[in-house]
C-alpha cells in the first residue's frame, strides 16, 4: 500500500488558520479532497494521513468530518493543547474517534523553546501513550535537544518527527542538525517523516540540494523507521506534489524494492494504522 503520511485541507472562511495570509497566494483558497484525489490517483498513492493546520480542537473536528467523506484518508492527525488543565479528558474524548490516529502540537510557531519539557505536559504524553496515539513533533532544529528529553522520559511514547524537523537546506547548513539527528534517531521510539523538504530549500532547487539531507535521514533512521510525505499543499510553494514525489523515488532508487515500499507507505500503516484509522 502506497501511503502519503502528511497532507493537509483547511477551509479559509473557518478564520482559524492563523498562519494563513493572502500574501500565500499560492496557498490561500480551499484545499479539499476533491483537490487531492487526481493527485492520489496519477502517482498509485492509496491512502493519506490528513494533519492539523490549525491550533484549534473545532478544526480538527471539520478534518474528521472530511475523512468520512474521502475514503482515501485512512487517519487524522489533530490538536490539543496539551497545558490544558483538562487536557486528560480532551484527549480522551478525541481517541473515541477511530479515525484520529495522533496529536500534533505546533511547536515550531510556539515562542518558549523549553515548552516541550514542561512538566505539566507529562498527563498529556500519558494519555497518548494509553490511547495509542501518535505524537506528531513539528518542530525546528533547535528543538531537537528537547526532544530528546521527552523521548527518554515516555519511551512508550510513539513519535514522529515532522519535515526531517526543518534543517536549514536553503543555506546549505547541515551542523548541528546532522550530529542532532543521529542522537535522536538513537532513540527507537523516533521515526521521521520524509516531507517538507523542499519548502526548506531554494526556490530553484534540485536533487543536488536534497540528496545530503535524505541520505542523512536514511542512514540513522535507515527505510524502516522513515515515512514518506507530500505535505500538500505546502508543497505548492516549492513547485507542486509532482516534483517532489518524483524526486524522491529519484532518492530512493538505490534501496531495495521491500525497503523502497517501506518508505513509501509501509512505516506509515505500522506507524499510524496498526491500532487505529482506516484500513
Amino acid at each position: 500500500m502506497q501511503i502519503d503520511s502528511h497532507q493537509h485541507f483547511w477551509r479559509i472562511s473557518r478564520g482559524d488558520y492563523s498562519w494563513l495570509s493572502p500574501d500565500l497566494k499560492l496557498l490561500y483558497r480551499d484545499f479539499g479532497p476533491e483537490d487531492l484525489q487526481p493527485l492520489l490517483a496519477s502517482h498509485g498513492i492509496d491512502r493519506t494521513i490528513l494533519v492539523q493546520a490549525a491550533q484549534t480542537v473545532a478544526e480538527t473536528e471539520f478534518m474528521l468530518q472530511l475523512a468520512m467523506s474521502a475514503p482515501f484518508v485512512a487517519g487524522v492527525v489533530g490538536w490539543a493543547e496539551f497545558t490544558d488543565p483538562g487536557a486528560v479528558e480532551i484527549i480522551e474524548r478525541m481517541a473515541d474517534a477511530p479515525l484520529i490516529v495522533g496529536l500534533r502540537p505546533m511547536v515550531q510557531d510556539i515562542a518558549d523553546d523549553d515548552w516541550l519539557v514542561r512538566p505539566d505536559l507529562t498527563p498529556a504524553f500519558r494519555t497518548l501513550i494509553e490511547q495509542r496515539l501518535v505524537f506528531d513533533a513539528l518542530i525546528l532544529p533547535r528543538h531537537l535537544s528537547r526532544l530528546l528529553v521527552v523521548a527518554d522520559r515516555h519511551p512508550d511514547l510513539s513519535i514522529v518527527v515532522d519535515h526531517g524537523a526543518k534543517p536549514f537546506i536553503r543555506e546549505g547548513g547541515l551542523d548541528p542538525w546532522r550530529a542532532d539527528m543521529v542522537a535522536v534517531a538513537a532513540r527507537p521510539n523516533i521515526v521521521c517523516k520524509l516531507s517538507g523538504l523542499v519548502t526548506e530549500a531554494k526556490a530553484d532547487w534540485t536533487v543536488i540540494d536534497l540528496r545530503p539531507y535524505v541520505d542523512h535521514l536514511l542512514k540513522v533512521f535507515g527505510p524502516q523507521r522513515l515515512l514518506w510525505g507530500s505535505d500538500w499543499p505546502v508543497v505548492n510553494l516549492a513547485g507542486g506534489y509532482d516534483p517532489w514525489r518524483e524526486v524522491t523515488l529519484e532518492l530512493l532508487s538505490p534501496l531495495s524494492e521491500t525497503d523502497q515500499a517501506a518508505v513509501l507507505g509501509g512505516n506509515a500503516a505500522r506507524i499510524y494504522l496498526s491500532d487505529r484509522g482506516r484500513a
